[in-house]
């Protein structure tokens, strides 16, 4: 028996007895103080007309003051017994009978992944499976997700590891499991899958960097912190003693660096177009998009004016990406003196202290929760108490928040304090990166981009960066393109992706002269939508 019938059992059986106990009362009442012979029959209908706020029959007017109150009382408890009884009982029970039951087994499938947890750090990676045409079945034991992730079109089993859902999830023929619970319920699931004999690859999430030994000691393949690496991310693009010290940069393949970087209002480049700069010509540095106002702009043309306070999105060597920096001048945030202010001190917020930390870095760290190493306890969103971290003066803010709506609320209140102050972001969600950048962020980068990135390359075998569902930078092999010229084979205008560089051994290429052709060994970077990208892998087949 489910929890709403419960109630509505519960509720009919207090409902009868109420009116029992109400005509009982009501026949004494009228034989003893109104002096007046009611039987139980037409006692019991009083009371049911009264409850129901349906009305008298014979009886209407009482002598007694006790039998006035009586009756006044019961009135009262009717109408209340009317309001109490929809939306507490009977709503729940009929939403529950019509409602559409969540499965507790797949329907028949093989070669799928299973995701046991769903959360921001798989959103990514289920988006990616599904561009490349893989089935999969998310495990979920939280209701309101496990009905969310039906409505949007995925094959969800609902229960617990108590439920034997890895069995209804079709386990014995899966190509993989990936666990995005918390360090114990992973340690569970994966201890669980391989007693049932599950012989495939299981990745794990993990939170605790501690927890990866055990983790792989419990059975799994692979064992990632993508928290930490996010982490790492947001510090290295706050100080230039971190590695990489290119700003917003994120490497691919072994030479190949795709970077984000502000346009100042001071910068010789604002308001310009991409065809009087000639930055690809110089410094051999590729534009594939430009952050406006939280929009992407991409593809770019040549006659693609770079805004003030604009975010080009940039691919190159790293040579070719400090060229860029030099011919830029002003677009580059340039080093402010003054502390670096990390608000959060959670997982990813701990991880970018202890960065900064180890290089030397001055900080100035704001968490709700006195600690250690916490300098100012209260809220980042009072703006007494930024003043009191002194904002105005800092170098740049890290934002480590647990919520993407805090982080989008911060920036935008960092932005009115000190405008000159980059703010650098962490994001859960991929789709928030845009707003978050609209309100104001230097660079944002959220943790459904990093381990969508690392589990697309473990289960796909796929290099990519993807910087927004428009823009997804690919590694690919020169299968198919052998011995053409990239303007020969019409990849733009067939696919929707350019090609960005070529690596060639030990060289970047990124400028295809008349003289150039693809050769076999070649490793072909080619930048894109998502769909695009998709669209690439079946014109040009990689096997």
């Amino acid at each position: 028996m489910t929890r709403s019938q419960r109630r509505l059992l519960a509720f009919v059986v207090g409902l009868a007895t109420l009116l029992l106990v109400a005509a009982l009362l009501y026949m004494l009442g009228m034989n003893f103080i109104e002096g007046e012979s009611r039987g139980f029959w037409r006692s019991l209908e009083f009371a049911a007309e009264t409850l129901s706020t349906t009305g008298y029959g014979a009886d209407e007017t009482w002598k007694s003051p006790v039998m006035v109150l009586f009756v006044v009382v019961l009135q009262f408890l009717g109408v209340f017994l009317i309001f109490l009884i929809f939306p507490v009982y009977l709503i729940p029970f009929l939403e529950e009978r019509f409602e559409v039951r969540l499965p507790k087994e797949a329907p028949d499938i093989s070669d799928h992944v299973i995701v046991f947890r769903f959360g921001p750090a798989v959103s990514t990676l289920l988006r990616e499976l599904e561009q490349a045409g893989l089935k999969t079945v998310v495990v979920e034991s939280d209701e309101a997700k496990a009905r969310r992730l039906q409505e949007d079109g995925y094959t969800v089993v609902f229960g617990t590891l108590d439920d034997d859902v890895l069995a209804g999830a079709h386990l014995e023929s899966a190509r993989s499991l990936i666990a995005n619970g918390t360090d114990d319920e992973n340690a569970a699931v994966i201890l669980g899958a391989r007693q049932m004999g599950f012989t495939g690859e299981i990745v794990a999430l993990v939170e605790d960097p501690f927890h990866r030994q055990p983790i792989v000691l419990a059975g799994a393949t692979a064992a990632f912190t993508p928290r930490h690496m996010l982490g790492a991310a947001l510090a290295a693009d706050a100080s230039q003693k971190v590695s990489p010290t290119v700003a917003g940069t994120q490497q691919l393949g072994k030479k190949l660096l795709v970077s984000e970087v502000r346009i100042n209002r001071d910068s010789a480049m604002a308001g310009k177009t991409l065809a009087e700069i000639g930055l690809s010509e110089k410094t051999g540095v590729t534009v594939i998009g430009q952050w406006v106002g939280g929009e992407l702009e991409t593809p770019p043309s040549a006659e693609m004016r770079l805004q003030p306070d604009g975010i080009l999105i940039a691919a190159g060597s790293a040579e070719g990406l400090r060229r860029f920096e030099e011919i830029c001048g002003g677009t580059r945030l340039r080093r402010r003196p003054g502390p670096i202010i990390v608000a959060g001190c959670g997982e990813v917020g701990s991880k970018v202290v202890q960065l900064l930390r180890d290089v030397g870095e001055e900080l100035v760290v704001i968490d709700r929760v006195e600690g250690e190493g916490v300098d100012v306890v209260g809220d980042v969103l009072d703006t007494g108490v930024l003043e009191e971290a002194g904002v105005s003066s800092a170098q740049a803010v890290v934002l480590a928040l647990d919520t993407d709506s805090a982080t989008l609320f911060a920036t935008v209140i960092l932005k009115e304090l000190a405008p000159d102050v980059p703010v650098i972001a962490r994001v859960n969600r991929a789709v928030n990166v845009e707003r978050i950048h609209r309100a104001g962020a230097t660079y944002a980068l959220s943790i459904s981009q990093i381990s969508g990135q690392i589990l697309a390359r473990r289960l796909l075998g796929e290099e990519s960066i993807a910087v927004d569902s428009q823009l997804k930078v690919l590694k690919v092999s020169a299968k198919g393109l052998e011995g053409s010229h990239p303007s020969e084979l019409g990849i733009r205008e067939r696919t929707g992706c350019s090609v960005v560089a070529v690596e060639r051994g030990d060289e970047l290429l990124t400028q295809f002269g008349s003289e150039f052709v693809f050769e076999p060994n070649d490793d072909v970077y080619v930048c894109g939508s998502s769909k695009a990208t998709r669209v690439y892998g079946e014109t040009f087949p990689q096997v």
